[in-house]
């Protein structure tokens, strides 16, 4: 590829979010193009492709004709999570890069499978973890990468969100059939992939989870666990979609000379000899009742990056051997909490 190559993409699944991917790709035009759209029923992919408005898509009756047309360089991929391996597959075997829309897959087991599956197909799998393509995000890298603010010791992570009863309603959400789980995969996994990003592994785990009174649903609505980092920092985690009227999830960490709180799209970096800075801008991600409350740029980006990362020859900055870290830590807290014991995360 050249630095003036053109991806021609498919959008796979025509879900709840597959209009902000609409929307991502065709504001990351023209180093992409969306070629066309494919759903599990055709008629989907024909009202989607009929609403979508603008260039006219091509309507793609199975995942078998996207591997077939030589034309696609990249599958962005929008399923639910129960449709994961049996989609990338094939992709990847016709050479078809994949971008994906989390998780990864419904364990750790399954998301290993679809990474095994990319890596020996020789094709790039990226995340769509748009969370870490904020400016606060960046910069909160920027800086614990440079190493000034000393050693990590505790971390603070919250994602107080709420989830109106009608939003479990809709067929398998919130199931393990379907999705994996609740609140830890469903939602707070952003959360957690960016604040693993800048903290590095987490060792161990002691957790409870539990279904509120305010759903009724299969998997849980709230988590809450102790966290031992690698490195011997500490930590906690809370996740909920049952804190009406839901908020801004938060992510704090406390280093040796600063202490960084991102949190509502802003960082704000509080110096131990008293300075205090401010990056980024307020922004909403979804938190309340509107679950798609927030921008489509962070998708864009996370697309644009894709894009580069395949002209460059390097990794996504959300790969998909990346996002284990976060199945993994996922894993370990649903099994503490199931067995009442602390638990070791898997590396």
């Amino acid at each position: 590829m050249t630095t003036s190559d053109r991806l021609t993409c498919v959008l796979v699944g025509t879900g709840m979010v597959a209009r902000t991917h609409l929307a991502a790709l065709r504001a990351a035009a023209p180093r992409v193009w969306l070629k066309g759209v494919t759903a599990r029923h055709v008629k989907s992919a024909q009202d989607f492709a009929e609403s979508a408005g603008g260039e006219t898509l091509t309507i793609y009756p199975d995942i078998a004709a996207v591997a077939a047309d030589d034309d696609v360089d990249v599958a962005v991929i929008a399923t639910p999570p129960n449709a994961r391996a049996m989609v990338v597959e094939p992709l990847a075997l016709a050479g078809k890069h994949i971008l994906l829309e989390k998780p990864v897959g419904r364990t750790s087991a399954e998301a290993e499978e679809v990474v095994r599956i990319c890596e020996e197909a020789g094709v790039t799998l990226g995340v769509f973890f748009q969370h870490r393509m904020r400016a606060a995000s960046l910069k909160a890298a920027e800086l614990v990468d440079s190493g000034a603010l000393g050693s990590f010791g505790l971390a603070e992570i919250t994602v107080p969100w709420w989830r109106e009863q009608a939003y479990y309603d809709e067929p398998g959400r919130g199931t393990y059939a379907r999705d994996g789980g609740g609140v830890l995969i469903s939602q707070a996994i952003h959360t957690i992939d960016l604040a693993l990003s800048l903290t590095g592994p987490v060792a161990a785990v002691q957790a409870m989870t539990a279904t509120t009174r305010f759903h009724q649903m299969e998997s849980e609505d709230f988590a809450t666990a102790g966290l031992r980092f690698a490195n011997g920092a500490v930590g906690s985690l809370v996740a909920s979609t049952a804190s009406f009227p839901g908020g801004a999830e938060t992510i704090i960490l406390h280093f040796d000379k600063a202490s960084l709180h991102l949190g509502s799209g802003v960082l704000t970096v509080r110096w131990r000899d008293g300075r205090e800075e401010s990056f980024g801008a307020t922004a909403t991600t979804g938190g309340g009742a509107d679950p798609m409350a927030f921008t489509h740029e962070w998708h864009q980006a996370i697309i644009e990056d894709f894009a580069d990362a395949l002209t460059e020859g390097r990794a996504p900055a959300a790969s998909g051997r990346a996002a284990l870290a976060a199945h993994h830590l996922i894993d370990a807290i649903a099994r503490s909490a199931s067995e009442g014991r602390s638990m070791e995360v898997s590396q």
